[in-house]
């Protein structure tokens, strides 16, 4: 313990441990030294790579073996849902089919019941096909022995009307006659009675039936046309002007004829000239012709051949205007030109004193009111109304009646199909067959109609009324009869002793239904039978 170091130099040679010499060391030592130390460090580099693999490998052995199991876990599940799955699809199939066979065992036995229930029905079909025939037979007998009864009871009646006739001396249509005056006498009070009660009937259901009875009264009248005036007066400011509208040698009134395609005839008329044409846009073309000469003074051939001129120019454009106003105030638009001066040109003819435009316009509207009440199309109504007269503009240029001219014009310039056949029917020139036609006939009679709205000639006037009094003149005890307000009520006056009060309601409806059938008249007559008793004494 007390011993010195001894020196590392001094191990080789015990002899030289005596000399103190430094230390050295020699290079091949500390090779070994740094080689050792790699080893060394290598060594436990290599102990640590090992230890870390191997715990790496045991890692990734447990992760391993944790990922097969859980794999394993995963192919067991699956496994045992598809055991599930092939369990629930057997019980399901099996389901079905025993479903299926007891539909199948169902379909069999309603199929076997129908059949049954077929040959039932076969068995009594048969049944009662052979009861028929039975039946047919026994008819056809029965048929036979009723043949043979009846030609039995025919000679019978025979021989009793025979016996009959000789006993009461009257034939079977002199005895028939004598029992229908009799029953006629009794059954008079019922029959008037009856009718007391359908009049009854028919006033109270006219406010539902307000509609149907319109259209089906007003249209059994078509109104007449009347000729058109063929002259037009012209007013002169003074007779002086005569000689000048005459001219010279009467080359003048030779000019204006000329030009205008009217007759002038001047005669004693005090301040008035006539002017004779059956086309009225041509007597108004000379008419303004006339005023525009007295106002301007100048009267001679080149001035009047320049009136007439401006004259019909301004004539067509206000005819123009008068068509497109008149439609537009049916709200009818895109109307051909041709087709707006056509019924411009109506503004100047008149028919019983009735402008044939103002009619055509209240007949529109007319008609507009009652295709509203019954639902129908009211523009095509009104259409049809505004042009159902539009034939009288060129019917002195066209043969034939003017509701087939018109049709044939509306036509050719596109209108649609049910206001052409409307028109063309509003006269009954061709058969109506839409609610159009009837709408147009109804509308035009009642705007004919009106009263004031038309006028005829007195003679005409006079021949109407008569025949409507001769018409109740014909019925038995009728004494005297009157047409009064124009012929729209009829007053006849009966004999008492021969017509009571039942059978003067029964007249009034039989004259009624005669003046209906003759239709000598336009609107509604009201037919009056009036019976008056008077009894009278004296006081003495």
């Amino acid at each position: 313990m007390g011993l010195a170091p001894v020196p590392f130099s001094t191990w080789g040679s015990p002899r030289r441990a005596h000399r103190a010499r430094p230390p050295r060391f020699h290079p091949i030592g500390i090779e070994i030294l740094a080689l050792a130390g790699l080893v060394i460090v290598a060594a436990a580099f290599a102990v640590v790579a090992v230890l870390y693999a191997r715990r790496t490998v045991a890692q990734s052995r447990v992760t391993h073996d944790a990922d097969a199991e859980r794999r394993l876990e995963q192919v067991r599940a699956t496994e045992h849902e598809a055991k599930s799955v092939l369990l629930a699809a057997k019980e399901e199939a099996a389901r079905r089919r025993d479903e299926a066979e007891a539909e199948v065992r169902e379909r069999r036995a309603e199929i076997a019941r129908l059949e049954q229930r077929t040959n039932q029905r076969e068995e009594g079909l048969e049944r009662r096909l052979r009861e028929l025939d039975s039946n047919e037979q026994r008819l056809t007998r029965r048929e036979g022995e009723i043949e043979t009864l009846r030609q039995t009871v025919e000679d019978e009646r025979a021989l009793i009307t025979r016996e009959l006739e000789r006993v009461a001396a009257l034939s079977e249509q002199e005895a028939r006659v004598e029992v229908m005056h009799s029953v006629e006498g009794d059954l008079v009070p019922e029959i008037a009675d009856r009718i007391r009660q359908a009049e009854t009937q028919v006033r109270e259901e006219a406010a539902e039936r307000s509609r149907e009875i319109l259209i089906a009264a007003m249209q059994r009248q078509a109104s007449e046309q009347s000729g058109e005036a063929s002259v037009t007066v012209v007013h002169l400011p003074s007779d002086e002007l005569k000689g000048r509208i005459i001219g010279r040698e009467g080359r003048n009134i030779r000019a204006l004829e000329a030009a205008t395609g009217v007759d002038v005839i001047v005669d004693d008329t005090p301040e008035a000239i006539v002017l004779s044409s059956f086309d009225p846009v041509r007597r108004e073309v000379a008419r303004a012709t006339l005023e525009r000469l007295f106002s301007d003074g100048r009267i001679h051939p080149a001035r009047i051949e320049e009136m007439v001129v401006k004259a019909r120019n301004e004539l067509a454009q206000q005819i123009k205007h008068e068509g497109e106003q008149a439609c537009q105030d049916i709200g009818l638009t895109n109307v051909h030109p041709e087709l707006a001066r056509l019924l411009g040109t109506l503004r100047y003819r008149n028919s019983y004193g009735h402008n044939v435009l103002s009619h055509s316009q209240d007949t529109a509207a007319i008609a507009g009111m009652i295709a509203a009440e019954i639902g129908f199309d009211e523009q095509v109504a009104k259409e049809a109304a505004l042009f159902h007269d539009i034939g009288k503009a060129v019917e002195h240029d066209v043969d034939g009646p003017h509701a087939i001219i018109g049709g044939e014009i509306l036509a050719r310039l596109g209108r649609p199909a049910a206001v052409v056949q409307a028109v063309r029917s509003h006269h009954y020139d061709e058969e109506p067959r839409s609610p159009a036609a009837a709408i147009l006939m109804t509308a035009d009679a009642i705007s004919a109609a009106r009263p004031g709205a038309r006028r005829e000639s007195l003679a005409s006037t006079i021949k109407r009324l008569e025949r409507i009094e001769a018409i109740a003149n014909e019925f038995r005890g009728v004494e005297r009869s009157f047409a009064v307000l124009a012929g729209k009520e009829l007053r006849v006056l009966v004999k008492p002793d021969e017509i009571s009060d039942d059978e003067a309601q029964i007249m009034a409806r039989q004259i009624a239904k005669r003046l209906h059938g003759e239709g000598s008249y336009s609107g509604r007559v009201k037919v009056v039978v009036l019976r008056e008793t008077r009894s009278v004494e004296y006081a003495k």
